[in-house]
This record gives C-alpha cells, structure tokens and sequence, in this order.
C-alpha cells in the first residue's frame, strides 16, 4: 500500500501489516531513549493512512469517521509501538480534521497537502499549566492589532509539539467562558514561539510531549480557523473525532494483546498443564475478550451516532472511560498471565501498562468524563467542562 493507492479501509486494516516490520523494529530501544522514531514516521508517511479521512482534492482518501476508525484499529493491532501510533492519531486529528472542517479554502490549500502526507507534523496546543481539563479556563491570549493578532501565554503537555511543524492554538479572545476561545493556526518558526524540550514521561515514550511559550507572538488574522470566538465549537467537535481515533488503536492494541494471552495460556504448561487449564488464568482471559468486544461496541455504536450527526455528549464520555480502563486492566492481567516474563522489559507486556495509564489521562481525565455524563443526567450542575489532550 502506497499513499497514492487508492484502496478501502478494509484494505487498510489487512495491509497495514505490510508495514510492521518497519513500525516494530528496534520498538524497546526506541521507547527506553523515549525519543521520536523519524525513521518509523517514513513508515507511516509510506503506508498512507494519514490520508484516510481526508478529501481527495487535496490528497485524501475521502473515507467515513467509522472507516478511519478501522484503519486505525489496524495500526493498532500490528504497530507495537504506542507512542508512534499516539502520535499518527494527534497528526490526523489536531490540525488536519479541524481545517478540513472549519478552514476556509486558503488556509486548506496551502497546508492540508503536507499534513496529509505527513511532511508537516502537527499538535494542537491546549492544555496550560493550571487549566488541566478545564479548557473554559485558557489563559493565554490573543489580542487584535490592524491585520494580525498577538499571542501572548503557555501551553503545558502538548503531544508532538517537539517536532511539530504547525501548531493549532486555543487562545482567548474574549471573556472568560466557552464564547471566547478562538483557534490560530502557527508555524514553528514563527518569532516569539518557543518549543521546550521532550519531558520524560512514564508511557508512550516515543510521542514527544513539550511546552510551548507565546511571547508577543503576531499571528495574520487571516491564519485563524473559524471565526473568532468558535474555539470552543471547534474543540467540541475536534475531541469527539480525538477520542473516537486514538482509541481505537486502543481496541486494537489490546486486540493483539489478546491474542498474546491466549496463546501464553495454550502453550506455557505449570503442573504438567497449559496454564490456560486453570479456572483463575482462563477467566483473565475471558474476561479479556468481553472487555474487547465491550470496546469495540461503544466505540463503532459511538462513532455511527457522531458520523449520524446525533447528540452522541454520553456515549462519547462513557466509551473513552470504558476503553481506557479496560486496557489498563487487560494490560495488568497480561502481566499476570505472562508471570515472571511479563515484569520484564523484553515481552513488551510492562510497557502495555506504562501506556495505558495515559488513557485514563489524555483526552480529558476519566474523573471529568464521569462528572460530565452526571452533569447530563442532571445531576450535577451543568458546566462547561472541556475535554483536552494532554
């Protein structure tokens, strides 16, 4: 597969694997510099699942939001690194779906083509240092000036910022709350912007996370995505789309861990038996494949509801608490399942773990999920509560 081929997503799904030996080699040596694998991104430019959900006119491959769903299931089913599939994920949805969708033709034109092929990496930048999942509470400014806007805040944990060529920032525009966050677009070379270095983290080493600094920055109105004060419409509909893709590599991932499980358990033997002989083993594993199927349900009966255009405020919350927790406990029961050989760094089973955790974070904490669908329900008091990622 090519990113000039032309092919459906089942296609995809089936032939991402073409691609594995690529995506998978050296993963541990890669994870433990926990450093960005430029040389692996080649592999995902080659592959041309970036283009999945994009429009053909400017290099896409025009496909659904449940169609991109399933080819990002497929990456996450073969690629063993998570980081570099976290990272494919923020690529497709941080600043390619947003000016696909709110962009005016300009704006498309001229930086839709990279993105889609991969030569511009990209972040959107959203989170500070004291507004976690509270987006309603961005600090970081944008004050007009003649044709132009000036940026002036930080940004704290921004996924891909590191090696980002383009950055999607959520400023305020106007008064604290929802009506007054705009979105601009900046280039990595902009005067004022300052990129920090990779922070060393527990899981999905090699996706870079930074901060990122605005000191007078002086962005052309004309490099703003919707009108001013639509930011947090667009974060609205961006965070859908972000939890829908990023877990669904998170159904494959745990897929393929899966499939892992049941093989350990067939073929190690304890007491002259597979392992998978006893009731206390053959559980974990069953109970593994309900929290599989259980994913991929909320996952694909969510993203029909959101493709549909349906109010889908619950169903998105409750499928990113129900997937992100299921693998974390599906990856501690690999660990147990794998016994001695899965505490150690070799199987790649630890560092199922180490990933995991982050799903419980990014995308909005699993704590502000709960608190919303309450909110929904009434009962609690309804808020503005923003759900970002880290």
């Amino acid at each position: 597969m090519t990113a000039t081929t032309d092919t459906s997503t089942t296609d995809t799904f089936a032939t991402v694997a073409d691609w594995a030996e690529d995506l998978n080699r050296d993963t541990a040596s890669w994870d433990a510099r926990g450093e960005f694998p430029r040389e692996k991104w080649k592999a995902i430019q080659r592959s041309g699942i970036l283009a999945v959900p994009f429009d053909r006119r400017y290099g896409g491959r025009g496909h659904s939001l449940t169609e991109t769903m399933r080819a990002l299931e497929g990456l996450g089913h073969t690629c063993r690194d998570a980081g570099l599939s976290f990272s494919t994920s923020t690529q497709i949805v941080s600043v390619g779906l947003v000016l696909q969708a709110f962009g005016d033709e300009e704006l498309k034109a001229a930086y839709l083509p990279g993105i889609i092929s991969g030569e511009l990496i990209t972040a959107h930048a959203i989170t500070e240092p004291g507004t976690g999942s509270d987006a309603t509470g961005i600090t970081t400014t944008a004050r007009r000036d003649g044709d132009d806007y000036v940026l002036d805040g930080e940004k704290m944990f921004i996924t891909n910022a590191p090696v980002a060529d383009l950055i999607l920032l959520y400023v305020r525009t106007g008064e604290p709350g929802p009506l007054g966050l705009s979105c601009f677009l900046v280039e990595r070379d902009t005067p004022g912007l300052r990129i920090g270095e990779p922070l060393d983290k527990m899981g999905l080493r090699t996706s870079p996370l930074g901060a990122v600094t605005l000191d007078g920055v002086r962005v052309p109105a004309a490099r703003r995505v919707g009108r001013e004060g639509a930011g947090f419409l667009i974060l609205d509909h961006i965070m859908k789309r972000e939890i829908l893709l990023s877990f669904s590599i998170t159904l494959g991932e745990m897929a393929h861990r899966l499939d892992r499980c049941v093989r350990q358990a067939k073929t190690r033997t304890q007491f002259g038996q597979p392992i998978g002989a006893f009731q206390a083993v053959s559980h974990k594993v069953a109970d593994m494949k309900i929290a599989v199927e259980t994913a991929r349900k909320w996952l694909y009966d969510t993203g029909a509801k959101v493709e549909a255009g349906e109010d889908a405020s619950i169903d998105v919350a409750a499928t990113k608490t129900v997937v992100s927790e299921a693998n974390l406990r599906t990856a501690l029961d690999a660990v147990q399942i794998f016994g001695g050989a899965g505490y150690l760094t070799g199987t790649g089973v630890e560092a199922d773990v180490r990933n995991a955790v982050g799903g419980t974070i990014y995308s909005g904490t699993n704590e502000v999920q709960r608190n919303r669908i309450a909110a929904l329900l009434g009962l609690r008091p309804t808020t503005s509560q923003g759900v970002r990622r880290d």
